[in-house]
């Protein structure tokens, strides 16, 4: 089918704002990654009108998907982690047209992973654990067993995602292929809560026991993103100044939850500025240590 392709990849390269193209084929034992196509064209643009634009083509008994996407819209899905098909292709895709060497250079970054943006990876991934972990601990101590479990998973999802960035590397589709090679501690939760024979409230309640010492342990890795930000003045934080702080935005609905996580572990304090009245107290964030 790529020779029938090749005329519609081929005019997509002659456009002055198109940066690179690459093909992904489906995989026998994981068609998953490409959404059951058989071959995945993605065109990598600037400028493009829409961030997403797709098509897609049959041909006798298979089927193909053009993605047209923006640069800016690549970044962020690479930043945030938001569609992580798409960094499977940008990884392993086969490319077929790279001006002046776009992708290449797109490639090295992904697998150089720069100190900043792995900081803030594992910042927002430590976030989502701490949402799905505490979410999930609610739903268990009221005996929502099954709605905890779902939560658990999430959690220790993120926790292998966390864990994967720590060392340097992109989080794949496949992140329990990762994980595995990675640290097997994770991995073996996983195996446990999933394929165990005991019953499921147990196996949450020996989960949460063992999920709190893994989070713990990552509480300055995960948190030094943010902890970055809040040196930036002595004076303590109001929570929309953290909120709109820009470099903070991609955490969204998850900061404040994180916020008040480490509040709970000591490494952020609870200033009280006063308000108009004298009973009500704003309340402000701070280091305890800036070190």
């Amino acid at each position: 089918m790529e020779d029938l392709l090749r005329p519609i990849y081929q005019e997509r390269a002659s456009h002055r704002n198109t940066l690179g193209i690459l093909m992904v084929e489906k995989k026998i034992n994981n068609s998953a990654i490409t959404d059951t196509f058989d071959i995945i064209l993605l065109v990598i643009g600037k400028e493009i009108p829409d961030s997403v634009f797709m098509k897609h083509y049959m041909s006798k008994e298979q089927k193909a998907a053009l993605y047209i996407v923006d640069e800016k819209q690549l970044n962020e899905w690479l930043l945030l982690g938001s569609n992580r098909k798409v960094i499977d292709w940008v990884l392993n895709g086969k490319v077929l047209f790279d001006r002046n060497e776009y992708v290449q250079q797109l490639r090295n970054r992904m697998m150089e992973f720069p100190q900043e943006t792995r900081q803030l990876k594992m910042g927002l991934e430590f976030a989502k654990l701490i949402r799905r972990y505490t979410d999930g601990k609610v739903f268990f101590e009221s005996n929502q067993l099954l709605d905890a479990y779902n939560h658990v998973i999430h959690a220790l999802h993120h926790l292998a995602r966390l864990a994967v960035i720590e060392q340097g590397f992109y989080p794949e589709v496949t992140v329990w292929n990762q994980i595995k090679q990675i640290d097997g501690q994770i991995y073996k939760l996983y195996e446990e809560l999933v394929g165990s024979e005991e019953p499921l409230e147990k196996r949450l309640e020996l989960l949460f026991l063992a999920s709190e010492f893994l989070i713990h342990s990552r509480i300055l890795s995960g948190s030094a993103h943010l902890r970055k930000i809040l040196k930036q003045k002595d004076e303590p934080w109001s929570i929309s100044e953290i909120a709109q702080h820009p470099e903070l935005k991609p955490y969204s609905v998850d900061l404040v939850i994180m916020l008040e996580y480490l509040v709970e572990k000591n490494i952020l304090s609870v200033e009280k500025v006063a308000t108009k009245s004298p009973h009500i107290f704003h309340r402000y964030y701070q280091l305890k240590d800036k070190e």
